[in-house]
C-alpha cells in the first residue's frame, strides 16, 4: 500500500460570497483570530505526515505564495527586538522544497482544480484538503482519514450529517454497511434534491483518493453550472477499489459562508487562554446591548 505523501489544496476560487473583502485578498488568507485559513490547513497536513504540498491557485492568489515564503527583513526585525516566539510562529510551518504552486487558469470547479494537479500526483494516492472547511478537533481530521485508508485501502472521504434542507449543497453518500465510524459507500450523488437523496451524509473537505480519479476527471465535461464536479468522478471509482466514508469528529465550520466564518473566529478565540475570558465578556456585552435596543436581525443567506 502506498503511503499518503502528497496533498492538494484547491485555492483558485473567486470567493464571490465574501466580496468586496476578497476582491484583492484570497478567501484562504482571511484570518481566523490571527492565522489565515490556509495556514490551519497546512498545519493539519503536516500533522498527518504529508511531505509535499501543492496549491492549485488562480489569478490574484500570489499572496498565498508570499505568505509561505521567507521574509528576511521581518526575520531580522523580530530577532533584533527579541521576539523569538513570533519569529518561530512565522517560520515553523514549511521547509524549502515542500511547496509547489500551479495555476488553474479557469475557475471550472473543484474537479478541474484537482485534475490540474495530475502531474504532481504522479500515480500515487493523495489527499485533498479544502481550507474553508475548518475543523476544531483534538486529532487532525486528515490524520484520522489516512489512518482509516491504511486499514481499508482504496478511497476514503470525510462525511458528516447535514440538515435535510442543506442536502442540495453537498455531495451526498449512499451508505452501505458501517463499522464504527467507517461507512461503506455504495454511490455518490452531487447536490441531489433532498426529497430523493439517498441519505443526509455529506462529503466535507477532506479526501484520500486513488490516482485513477485523474483519468475520470480528464474525461469529464462541464455541467450546467460550468464546472467539473469531483463527486461525479469519485462515483465512477466505486467498484474499482474500496470506497469508505469516515464520520468526522470535532466541530466543523463552513468558512465559505459569512456566518460560518464568524462562528469559527469566535470558537477558536474561545480556545485561546490569552483571550477567552475577554471574548466571553465582549459577547455577553454585545448580546445585552442588542436585546436592550431591540435591533432587528437581518437575514443573510450568504
Amino acid at each position: 500500500m502506498h503511503k499518503i505523501r502528497k496533498a492538494i489544496f484547491p485555492v483558485g476560487g473567486l470567493a464571490t460570497r465574501f466580496l468586496p473583502a476578497t476582491k484583492a485578498l484570497p478567501k484562504e488568507m482571511l484570518p481566523i483570530v490571527d492565522k489565515p485559513l490556509i495556514e490551519y490547513a497546512v498545519e493539519e497536513a503536516h500533522a498527518a505526515g504529508i511531505e509535499e504540498l501543492l496549491f492549485v491557485t488562480g489569478r490574484g492568489k500570489t499572496v498565498i505564495e508570499d505568505h509561505f515564503d521567507s521574509h528576511h527583513e521581518l526575520d531580522a526585525t523580530l530577532t533584533a527586538r527579541g521576539k523569538a516566539d513570533l519569529l518561530h510562529s512565522i517560520n515553523r510551518i514549511t521547509r524549502p522544497g515542500q511547496l509547489a504552486y500551479i495555476r488553474q487558469m479557469e475557475p471550472l470547479g473543484l474537479g478541474h482544480a484537482v485534475w490540474c494537479a495530475r502531474n504532481f500526483v504522479c500515480n500515487e494516492p493523495f489527499a485533498v484538503i479544502l481550507a474553508d472547511d475548518l475543523i476544531l478537533s483534538d486529532t487532525p481530521p486528515l490524520a484520522e482519514l489516512i489512518q482509516t485508508y491504511e486499514e481499508t485501502g482504496g478511497n476514503v472521504v470525510s462525511i458528516t450529517e447535514v440538515p435535510r434542507a442543506q442536502i442540495s449543497r453537498y455531495g451526498i453518500v449512499d451508505p452501505g454497511e458501517s463499522d464504527g465510524n467507517i461507512v461503506e459507500i455504495l454511490d455518490l450523488v452531487e447536490k441531489p434534491n433532498p426529497k430523493t437523496a439517498p441519505s443526509n451524509l455529506a462529503i466535507v473537505g477532506r479526501y484520500v483518493l486513488q490516482p485513477r480519479v485523474m483519468d475520470y476527471l480528464g474525461a469529464s465535461t462541464v455541467n450546467a453550472g460550468s464546472e467539473i464536479q469531483l463527486t461525479d468522478s469519485m462515483a465512477k471509482m466505486i467498484g474499482d477499489a474500496p470506497f469508505h466514508g469516515l464520520h468526522l469528529r470535532g466541530r466543523r465550520f463552513d468558512c465559505g459562508t459569512k456566518v460560518g466564518f464568524l462562528e469559527a473566529n469566535i470558537a477558536f478565540a474561545l480556545q485561546r487562554a490569552d483571550m477567552a475570558n475577554e471574548v466571553r465578556v465582549r459577547i455577553e456585552s454585545l448580546l445585552t446591548e442588542h436585546q436592550a435596543t431591540d435591533l432587528p436581525i437581518e437575514s443573510d443567506n450568504h
